[in-house]
């Protein structure tokens, strides 16, 4: 008997509680020889996004919002079927949503203050640009008769 690694950490204390995922097992295609025609081992993760109240308030508008695309009547769902063996199917699945929702509820990025560019690093720029035509010009050949 396995037991699994979790619980699985989305940021900080809150994870995801394991009551709360569905799963659902299938034939997968892929390796497996003899044995892929006999055992469930893709698996498909699903987790109520919009009734969970695993998450706070503010992540979960946040993670409704950038996931919307993925939603289905407010339910992610996270399918894997890379491994031969089931378990580590579920594993690998558990994984991907825990870090998909952490990505989803994060705070947006800070906004970018503007700064000014400092008027001795422009000149320079220029000068250079002038050296360089000027480098460039020296090779044309005119003037050479």
């Amino acid at each position: 008997m396995y037991v699994m690694s979790g619980p699985y950490v989305i940021r900080g204390s809150v994870s995801l509680p394991e009551a709360e995922l569905m799963w659902r097992f299938s034939r997968s295609s892929g390796p497996g020889g003899q044995h892929v025609n006999t055992s469930d081992s893709q698996v498909e993760l699903r987790f109520d996004l919009a009734a969970t109240e695993a998450l706070p308030e503010v992540w979960k508008q946040r993670a409704l919002e950038r996931l919307a695309a993925r939603l289905v009547d407010g339910v992610v769902s996270v399918r894997s079927s890379e491994h031969r063996s089931q378990w580590r199917n579920r594993e690998t699945a558990a994984v991907r949503l825990a870090a998909l929702l952490a990505e989803a509820t994060a705070p947006p990025p800070r906004p970018r203050r503007a700064t000014r560019i400092p008027k001795g690093i422009n000149e320079r720029r220029l000068r250079e640009k002038k050296a360089r035509s000027e480098t460039k010009r020296g090779r044309s050949g005119r003037g050479w008769a």
